[in-house]
């Protein structure tokens, strides 16, 4: 089995937080947080909870739930939301949606308009979504960094990428462990979206932002 750190949490507004400093001193380095979602929502705990995790020195990082509204006003409504800063990790989140699914076209435009903002590629996050529409090798999907979704002892990589950069490799019931952390007792049933990273917390810290 991959060799497992719980060293990354992404939350939204959903999740209980007690302490961000007790997650800190328990290994978690980052924590990635929902800021929007389509064109028109944006998380109303974003803001706060960024704050209380710089204070607690955690990195920071917002992830963008896409869907198929028109790209560039999700565009706007992420980067406007996530106040990005030179250190502020950016993340697509392209999943499966029912009928609002973002199509692998709109994840290209996505990504590509949120570059050419911020001058730096966001990363990538996907499961099966990513594998049931990209089967061939990519050039372009597979320059940006891949946080792999994939609840499995061992994860299996998409043919654009060589190695995922995160694997989400919990949502705290299935999965392997450990899928809990001091300080964040998660959604309403007790669970949290668990990462790992293959290297150190300072590795992490220097390829945080990309």
């Amino acid at each position: 089995m991959a060799a497992i750190k719980l060293i990354v949490v992404d939350l939204s507004h959903y999740d209980t937080v007690t302490s961000f400093s007790d997650a800190k001193n328990a290994g978690v380095a980052g924590i990635i947080y929902k800021a929007t979602e389509g064109s028109s929502f944006q998380d109303p705990t974003y803001a706060t909870r960024r704050a209380d995790a710089l204070a607690a020195g955690l990195l920071w990082g917002a992830y963008h739930f896409g869907d198929n509204s028109p790209v560039r006003s999700q565009v706007s409504n992420f980067i406007d939301t996530a106040q990005p800063d030179a250190n502020t990790l950016l993340a697509l989140d392209y999943e499966p949606n029912g009928d609002a699914t973002m199509s692998l076209d709109q994840a290209r435009q996505f990504l590509t308009l949120v570059a050419r903002q911020v001058g730096r590629r966001p990363v990538l996050y996907s499961g099966s979504q990513i594998k049931q529409t990209l089967p061939q090798p990519d050039a372009f999907f597979g320059s940006h960094r891949l946080w792999l979704a994939e609840y499995a002892s061992e994860p299996v990589v998409p043919s654009s990428w060589r190695s995922y950069w995160l694997w989400q490799y919990s949502d705290g019931s299935a999965g392997p462990q450990p899928r809990s952390v001091p300080g964040i007792p998660g959604n309403s049933d007790g669970c949290i979206d668990c990462n790992t990273f293959d290297g150190t917390a300072a590795e992490l810290a220097a390829q945080w932002a990309g």
